[in-house]
């Protein structure tokens, strides 16, 4: 199995940014899709941006031109840069990964990481 951990939440003024970083236990290459979800308190779990192994990248509506997702595949690492932060954005954050492991669909996910916009 994969492990995931997020990092870089924090507390943010409205207007902020923040970069979020997800570091993979596995080589990313292998990975065909990495993707970020938030659930903010009393919530569901949302969809927020995804970036496929052939680096296409898509986001919820919520979240387009605001952020962006990218990949370092030399450091097995997966970013999300935060900019515009808006209170509605505050929740915690978590890295997601979809794989073939044995030749089974697995998908993995991080402990998450907090970010809050407040003033």
């Amino acid at each position: 199995q994969v492990q995931l951990v997020e990092s870089g939440g924090a507390l943010v003024q409205p207007g902020g940014s923040l970069r979020l970083s997800c570091a993979s236990s596995r080589s990313i290459r292998t990975i065909y899709r990495m993707a970020w979800y938030r659930q903010a308190p009393r919530k569901r779990r949302e969809y927020v941006a995804e970036i496929t192994h052939e680096n296409t990248t898509m986001y919820a509506d919520s979240v387009k031109g605001r952020f962006t997702i990218s990949r370092d595949n030399a450091r097995d690492l997966v970013y999300l840069q935060m900019n515009s932060l808006v209170p509605e954005d505050t929740a915690v954050y978590y890295c997601n990964a979809d794989y073939l492991d044995f030749g089974t669909h697995t998908s993995s996910w991080g402990q998450g990481t907090q970010v809050t916009v407040a003033s």
